[in-house]
């Protein structure tokens, strides 16, 4: 079975950074971990204009786009 890490939203800082909107595991638990470490990643290193963070979705995971710095 796959899981998916998806980015609920393509801000700015995600589109210039080229960054991918979608990543795939074979692993549930690895899914897990890296949707939490690529939501910090994105809190700290972008603009601070949108904080994100993980949310549960079936069996997937999505990182929310909210407004409001980290």
């Amino acid at each position: 079975m796959e899981y998916h890490v998806v980015v609920e939203k393509m801000c700015g800082c995600a589109k210039r950074n080229n960054m991918p909107q979608i990543k795939t595991f074979d692993d549930k638990e690895n899914a897990l971990m890296v949707a939490r470490a690529w939501a910090q990643q994105l809190n700290e290193s972008f603009c601070g204009k949108h904080e994100f963070n993980v949310i549960s979705v079936d069996d997937n995971y999505v990182i929310s786009v909210g407004e409001g710095s980290f």
